[in-house]
Order: structure tokens, then sequence, then C-alpha cells
């Protein structure tokens, strides 16, 4: 049985919003799943502004009787093979409390017709290989690896901090 949660576009001038946004990512931040440390205070206090100073940037939050519950970040990019715009998923955050019932399907379901009004080609996410459940809900809800051709293998994530 599916929970009737709230969920919706955030909006980064609400000062509710505003809170939930960094309370939800900061909790994500201090999961292990998010690498087990808390957000810095320069995130804390910089993050709904630097965010609302992108046009290419939305947040999605979800809400159990009020209280926020989950979070997912998007930041629209360029698929120069399409030439349209595309839609990283950059970050799905759900508390402990909520997970396993359908808050991060919802919140993706909602992130994804934000994605194709946009006129977004496709969407793309990371996810850590040991996180098996959110391995799982992203191919149940069609996610997959990213190949062009099955000989040369399936894309890599990497990172280098500057």
């Amino acid at each position: 049985m599916a929970a009737a949660f709230t969920v919706r576009r955030a909006d980064y001038a609400c000062a509710a919003d505003a809170q939930a946004v960094v309370n939800m990512l900061d909790a994500y931040a201090s999961d292990p799943a998010g690498g087990g440390k808390p957000l810095s205070d320069y995130a804390k206090n910089h993050l709904v502004r630097e965010l609302a100073a992108r046009p290419q940037a939305y947040s999605v939050l979800a809400f159990d009787a009020g209280q926020p519950v989950g979070l997912v970040n998007c930041i629209e990019g360029f698929s120069t093979f399409a030439c349209k715009p595309l839609v990283n998923v950059h970050d799905v955050a759900v508390l402990g409390s909520h997970r396993g019932r359908g808050v991060a399907a919802q919140m993706l379901a909602l992130a994804e017709r934000i994605a194709q009004e946009r006129g977004a080609v496709k969407m793309t996410l990371e996810v850590l290989s040991g996180n098996a459940p959110a391995v799982n809900l992203y191919r149940r809800i069609g996610y997959e690896g990213y190949q062009l051709d099955p000989e040369m293998g399936t894309a890599q994530f990497f990172q280098k901090w500057l």
C-alpha cells in the first residue's frame, strides 16, 4: 500500500521550502550513502541561493503530513549528440524512516515530467554500486547503464576535485 505523500517542485523563494532543501540534503550528506559527513556551514548558508541563481536547476520535495521526507535535485545539461537538453538527477534523498515506501519513485516521476516540459531528451544519474535498493529502484523505473556500443561497454563515472 503506497502512502499518499505530497510531492511538488520546490520554491526556492519560499523560506520553508528553502529550509527543507537544506535539511534534506544535510540528512543525505550525513548518511553513509551520501558520504557520512554533514554539509558545511558554507553549503547550508548558500545552497538555496546558489540553486536559485541557476535557471538550469530545480528541486522536488516530498512531504508526509507537512514534514519534508524527500528531495531530488536536478541540473539541466545539454546532449551534444541529440542537440537537446538533458537533466542530471544530482541528488536523491529520502529519510531513513520513509525508505521503501515509494517516495523516491514519486519524486523522480515529477522530476521527469519537469524534464519533459523543458524538452529534455534524457535523464541521467549516478548511484553507488553498493546501494542495491537505489539501483533496483532506478532499473525498475527505466534507468539503465549508459552505453553507445555494447562492444565498448558501459560508461563509468569519474571525478576530479578542483
